[in-house]
């Protein structure tokens, strides 16, 4: 009966074990994808600073004259 009770929770235990890996593959994966876009994103903000920067440079040259 003790043999049969502890089969049992080994069973749920690796079902259990399973599932959390699952989850937490998608969560990697999920984390990756958002790494990328966020990485992304900053390299657009780089380019929009630079563009805004080259954009006043051109303005305030444009003044003092």
């Amino acid at each position: 009966m003790i043999m049969m009770s502890q089969n049992r929770q080994e069973a749920k235990d690796r079902v259990r074990a399973e599932h959390d890996y699952e989850i937490n593959l998608k969560a990697e994966i999920l984390i990756q994808a958002m790494m990328k876009k966020l990485t992304k994103l900053e390299e657009n903000q780089r380019i929009l600073m630079e563009g805004q920067k080259a954009v006043s440079e051109k303005l305030s040259k444009g003044v003092e004259k």
